[in-house]
């Protein structure tokens, strides 16, 4: 394969990878919209159905402050799809946790298209989807560190006297 060949196929993936964002990103806003969930509220039910977390793991993994995950864990709550609970090894901790609701929300939800990504690559060899691997995780590292960087950039001009 020529360099220019090589070129035009990087650029191809890249410009399908920013299509598969998109379409990954009108999928979730469908789903809020179904069940009357913010961007945050997604996100948020999404990292506590990996298990139980703290009002500080999820104001990081969100993005938002304090007091907005307070809201939000309280808005949750209301609507029964999170509930708070006491640390077992610390009991000054509370931690936030996924309910059956939510668990049946995401089986509605997620769980097809998740069934049929799984038929998808079922289709690839063993040394293709070694390679999607890799690609995926390492584009999941850049998009994670290329994220840091631009709040980062953020803060700094968001500093006063600056």
């Amino acid at each position: 394969m020529s360099s220019s060949e090589k070129n035009k196929l990087i650029e191809t993936i890249g410009v399908t990878v920013m299509r598969w964002q998109d379409a990954t990103e009108a999928f979730d806003e469908t789903v809020g919209q179904l069940h009357n969930l913010t961007s945050a509220d997604r996100r948020c039910l999404s990292f506590v159905s990996l298990g139980p977390q703290t009002a500080s793991a999820i104001a990081k993994e969100t993005a938002l402050t304090p007091a907005a995950v307070t809201a939000l864990i309280d808005r949750l709550e209301v609507r029964k799809l999170v509930q708070r609970r006491s640390d077992t090894s610390d009991r000054r901790k509370v931690l936030v946790e996924a309910t059956d609701k939510t668990r049946e929300l995401i089986r509605g939800t997620y769980t097809p298209i998740a069934q049929a990504g799984v038929k998808m690559l079922a289709s690839y060899s063993v040394a293709e989807l070694t390679a999607i691997g890799r690609f995926v995780e390492d584009a999941l590292v850049l998009q994670q560190r290329m994220t840091t960087r631009l709040l980062e950039r953020k803060q700094k001009n968001e500093r006063p006297g600056q």
